[in-house]
């Protein structure tokens, strides 16, 4: 059955933002997670086309979202926006939108992201993948809690 544990082998996590949402996919069979792009975001709502066709191309069994939480645990001013994300991706796409508790994902993004600029494979000007590395975080974090 589709959304359960076993059937899942490709996830799409996205980190949401007002103005940018980053994105990564997740297999399941590895464990593995990687960074794909960063959607634009504002007034006019996500770039509905993008995510579709990133849901095409992937045919995820699930969808993760980011969930922004204080340090303890408390919402905040954008939990309500990456909230009703994941209920339009759900309603959008037919498929569990779930949410993850993305507390320290923007740290260890920032981290990877210093660490591949030292390895030479990111550039200061590419700082916007910061919000796609904290995808692949939260993308991570699910793949170890739920295989």
């Amino acid at each position: 059955m589709p959304g359960t544990p076993d059937a899942i082998t490709t996830v799409l996590g996205f980190d949401y933002g007002a103005r940018r949402i980053g994105v990564a996919v997740g297999n399941a069979l590895t464990g593995s997670a990687r960074a794909l792009e960063v959607i634009t975001n504002g007034t006019q709502g996500p770039d509905w086309t993008r995510v579709a066709g990133l849901v095409r191309e992937w045919r995820p069994q699930v969808l993760l979202v980011g969930l922004p939480l204080t340090m303890d645990g408390e919402e905040q001013k954008n939990s309500a926006a990456a909230r009703a994300f994941a209920v339009q991706l759900k309603e959008r796409f037919n498929l569990p939108a779930n949410l993850i508790d993305e507390r320290l994902s923007s740290v260890e993004a920032a981290q990877r992201f210093a660490q591949r600029r030292a390895g030479g494979s990111a550039r200061r000007k590419h700082a916007q993948a910061l919000d796609s590395i904290a995808a692949e975080v939260i993308v991570e974090q699910w793949l170890r809690d739920n295989h």
